[in-house]
Parts: structure tokens; C-alpha cells; sequence
């Protein structure tokens, strides 16, 4: 028993561990997931509580997970486990059966889980933190194990750290889509053969004879049997089976006319620059001239130059004129802009629909840093030409 209590033990830190740290490298992630959960359950007015919630539970899983292990204060910690699963077994069902949000969000976007998958998994931690529990006095080392705490104390600092970094900067590792390197282009396309949604549709008919409405799906109704039947309604259909999404969707660049102009951007043989605002109503302003000089370096130099922003028209032309902007601001949706990047201003350098760096407004680049980077780029394309 003692074997498998320190297996449960190391096991359930770890995933604790990788849980926390995760989360505590994107703080905007989480507090986007957050966000969600507070408007699919009608809780809007907690929204302001999103960031301190998830830097909260990202620093309390992973100082946990550390506890157990380097197994220190483990009569403490197990009890934390513990806790702690036992809230979340009940949370995840309870999200598994009303499927607010299709995705919990418990790995942050490193490892994505349908909501049952995270109910099932948390089961089989739930009963690990039992076991741990359960035995904790039993199995606590004799000794107070003083190398091990300080081991832990130096290693929450660094987590600590890397967390106040990412918030600051961007993300130490980024899991989303539009991470650095990927083609834009390609990661939109669906291959051939891949599944599609599967639907089911419910059609309501009467029986002329008895004057009872019943129920068919798609493959037994009887759309041909007007004698005995009188179609009544449908109901919307049902995704019973989701098929195949690639990496990136429902990007788009769209005018104030409702054009999508993504194509001429994604397309281009010269270097674009998207200035990213999810909200500009929210935007930090302090880089704000810094980024007009970059905008005019950009025009100068025959490289586009484009603003992207889920805010309205008027919000937009009120933002170009309070800030002096000398670029276009071009509609996206709000999700997608989140997810290209965890800033707000940010900017992010394209070529060819391949994302070639990304910026956050505390590290825009002065003109002379992005010519050396840019001529670090041409040295490599002509290597690897």
C-alpha cells in the first residue's frame, strides 16, 4: 500500500503541477475562461472577478501539487487535494450534463477535454487524493523534511515569477493556434475526407385519422404519405456528432461594408502588421506613439499596416481620432482577436499568412529593433533558400 499511496501521491502533484502552471502562463486565458462560465450562467456582474480567480486557482494548484510532490506538509496539502477535487468532481458534472462551454478549460489550451473527459478524469483523481488523504499520517515522512521545503519554496518563486512575466510580456509557451510559425492559410483548411457535423432533425406530423402529433427523425418520417400524414413543424436540428474544425476558424478581416479582405493580407509577398484591440474602449494607450512611429516606418518601407478590432464603427473612428492613428482599423471577432494574442493593444507580423513574431504593448519594437529583426528574417529565408 505504501507503493501505490506515494504513486498516487506523485501522480496527482504532478497533474496538479501541470494544471497550475499551464494556467499560470496565460492569466488572460484563464481569465477569458472565467468570463465564459460567468455569462453562459447568467453571472455577468462577476466578470470584474475573472483574472484574480484565475491566478488564484492556477497558484493554488500548483503550490498544491508541489506540496505533494516533494511530499512536505502533506497533512495540509492532502487535505487541500482532497477539497479541492471534490469541489471540481461536482462542478464538472454539473458542467458535463448543462454543457455551458464546450471546453472546461482545465489544462488551459495546452490539452483540450470534452467536458465528460474532465469529469472522468477528475473521478479517477478524486480517488487518488482520497488514497493520499486517507493515509497521510501514516506515510508523512518521520522527519521534517527541511531540503524538500526549501526545494518547494524556491519553486513556487519561480513559478511566481514566469506567472508576473507572462502577464506583463506574453506568454512564456503558447498552445493557441496562432502560435509563431504557423501558416494561417494552411491551419484554416479542412482535409479532404475529414468528418463532418452529424445533425439530427425532428419533424412533428399529425395523423389525419386520429388527430395525434408525433414525432420522426430524418430517416422515418413520412414526408410521403400525405393521406395519413399533415406535416405540423421542425424543430431545429441537434449536433449529435461534432466533425472535423481546424486549428483556425472564423478569422476574418472585415470593412466598415462588410467586405472580407482577409486574403489580401494573408496573401502578400511583403511583411503585414496587425495591431490587435479586441476592445478598444480597454486598450492600454502608452505605446500608442510608439506604434504610430512603427506604423509610418511600415508605410515607409512598403509593408502594410492594419488595425483589428471587434469594436463598433463609431468606436473605431473616435479611437483614430483621440490617438492621432495614421493606419486602418478593420473589424474581426472579439474570440479570435483574444486568442491571436494575449494583449491588448498587441501586434503580431505576418508574411505570406505565416506569423513571423508577436508583440506585446510593453515590448513594441523601436524602428531600429524591427529593421534588425526583419534582416534576421531575410538571412534566414536566403539560408534556407
Amino acid at each position: 500500500m505504501k507503493t501505490f499511496w506515494h504513486i498516487a501521491r506523485i501522480v496527482l502533484g504532478l497533474l496538479f503541477i501541470f494544471s497550475g502552471f499551464v494556467k499560470g502562463i496565460d492569466p488572460y486565458g484563464m481569465a477569458y475562461k472565467f468570463t465564459d462560465y460567468f455569462n453562459a450562467w447568467g453571472m455577468e456582474s462577476l466578470t470584474h472577478l475573472a483574472f484574480p480567480l484565475g491566478i488564484l486557482l492556477s497558484a493554488s494548484e500548483f503550490i498544491i501539487g508541489v506540496a505533494l510532490v516533494l511530499n512536505v506538509f502533506i497533512a495540509l496539502f492532502s487535505l487541500l487535494s482532497l477539497v479541492m477535487m471534490g469541489f471540481f468532481t461536482i462542478l464538472t458534472l454539473v458542467i458535463a450534463i448543462n454543457n455551458p462551454v464546450t471546453d472546461c478549460g482545465c489544462f488551459g489550451d495546452a490539452l483540450t477535454l470534452t467536458n465528460w473527459e474532465t469529469f472522468g478524469k477528475n473521478i479517477v483523481l478524486m480517488a487518488f487524493a482520497i488514497v493520499v488523504f486517507a493515509y497521510r499520517k501514516k506515510y508523512k515522512p518521520a522527519y521534517f523534511p527541511l531540503i524538500a521545503t526549501i526545494m518547494a519554496g524556491a519553486t513556487i518563486f519561480v513559478f511566481a515569477y514566469l506567472v508576473d512575466y507572462s502577464y506583463n510580456h506574453l506568454p512564456i509557451m503558447d498552445f493557441r493556434p496562432y502560435k509563431i510559425g504557423v501558416n494561417i492559410p494552411e491551419s484554416m483548411q479542412v482535409p479532404e475526407g475529414a468528418p463532418k457535423d452529424v445533425y439530427e432533425n425532428t419533424f412533428h406530423y399529425k395523423n389525419k385519422n386520429t388527430g395525434v402529433v408525433e414525432k420522426f427523425n430524418q430517416d422515418n418520417y413520412p414526408w410521403q404519405d400525405t393521406v395519413n400524414w399533415e406535416f405540423v413543424s421542425m424543430d431545429d436540428p441537434v449536433l449529435v456528432q461534432k466533425g472535423y474544425e481546424p486549428p483556425i476558424h472564423n478569422f476574418f478581416i472585415e470593412t466598415p461594408e462588410g467586405e472580407d479582405i482577409k486574403d489580401f493580407f494573408l496573401y502578400d509577398d511583403n511583411y503585414t502588421f496587425f495591431f490587435i484591440a479586441y476592445n478598444l474602449e480597454e486598450t492600454d494607450l502608452s505605446q500608442m506613439e510608439a506604434i504610430n512611429q512603427l506604423a509610418d516606418h511600415a508605410e515607409a518601407n512598403n509593408m502594410n499596416f492594419i488595425g483589428l478590432t471587434s469594436s463598433l464603427t463609431d468606436n473605431m473612428e473616435a479611437f483614430r481620432a483621440d490617438n492621432n492613428i495614421r493606419f486602418e482599423l478593420f473589424n474581426a471577432d472579439e474570440i479570435t482577436l483574444k486568442t491571436m494574442i494575449r494583449s491588448n493593444p498587441g501586434l503580431m507580423l505576418i508574411k505570406n499568412g505565416t506569423i513571423m513574431e508577436k508583440w506585446h504593448f510593453n515590448d513594441v519594437p523601436s524602428t531600429e529593433e524591427l529593421d534588425m529583426q526583419l534582416a534576421y528574417f531575410a538571412k534566414l529565408e536566403n539560408k534556407n533558400n
